[in-house]
């Protein structure tokens, strides 16, 4: 006579139920027990929630998340710049969460991305199961150290990155660095020079400055000149290189490099 199996032993792990967990909104015992019900079988088991009107009413991964923090990290072998989004800025700012993101930046800087996410996967799982919120990586930027001097800048708001910056110079001071990190922080260019700018984004902004100044009544003979001013205004806005420094607006920061020159910049802020 064959001794009957008992639904306990279904084939699935406590790391299955932290999934499930983590993708329903379930509780413990109920995902534990659509798992049993559903012999292990993760797909089976989603569904078996929901029909029991056990699942959440939305499923996590579907949740916008928004919000999130930043962390940066940096040793002798480069710097890290890293983004966690969540849904809420109560997540966001809470020491569980924000202890998480510094951790998988060291992680990041120690082992690289990949085995970074791959060693820190269950306790990302756990945090969302904890939270019971929509986690995931976000950003990852990382800038080896060579022949080159690296800068960063972190604001913070009630605890958390929100704000992160890195800038990479092929010569120069450590403090320049810092300073012009700071500068993209709170002036947020979109390209280091005017070189870098699509020529279809070009076109198209020069293409509305020729309407505007048209509908403004400007004269047809001055309309080139016209048209080359407001372009430089608007160089000013999203090009590094134009842009007054924040901390002298008489000093551009092309001037401000003096005989250094910006390699790369990488930035980072919540809500982007």
């Amino acid at each position: 006579m064959k001794a009957k199996v008992h639904k306990e032993m279904a084939n699935f792990t406590a790391k299955d139920v932290q999934n499930l967990r983590a993708e329903t909104g379930a509780g413990m015992m109920d995902a534990k027990k659509a798992l049993v019900e559903c012999d292990g079988d993760l797909e089976k088991a989603r569904t078996w929630l929901r029909e029991n009107g056990l699942a959440g009413s939305l499923k996590r991964s579907a949740r916008e998340n928004t919000q999130g923090a930043l962390a940066i990290q940096q040793d002798e072998s480069g710097s890290v710049l890293v983004e966690v989004k969540c849904e809420t800025d109560f997540v966001a700012k809470s020491q569980e969460f924000v202890t998480f993101v510094e951790k998988f930046a060291a992680a990041v800087l120690r082992v690289g991305e990949g085995e970074a996410k791959s060693e820190l996967e269950d306790e990302l799982v756990k945090l969302k199961t904890t939270l019971k919120e929509n986690i995931d990586i976000g950003k990852v930027s990382l800038v080896k150290k060579n022949d080159n001097v690296i800068g960063s800048y972190l604001h913070l708001q009630n605890g958390r990155g929100v704000n992160g910056v890195l800038v990479e110079l092929d010569s120069g001071s450590e403090e320049l660095a810092h300073d012009i990190a700071v500068h993209i922080a709170f002036a947020k260019p979109l390209y280091l020079s005017r070189e870098e700018i699509p020529e279809s984004e070009l076109e198209k902004e020069r293409s509305t400055i020729e309407t505007i100044s048209k509908n403004e009544g400007k004269p047809e003979a001055a309309l080139p000149k016209i048209i080359e001013g407001r372009l430089n205004g608007w160089y000013k806005e999203i090009c590094l290189l134009d842009q007054a420094y924040v901390k002298d607006e008489k000093v551009r920061i092309q001037e401000l490099l003096g005989a250094s020159k910006i390699k790369s910049f990488i930035q980072a802020f919540i809500g982007d």
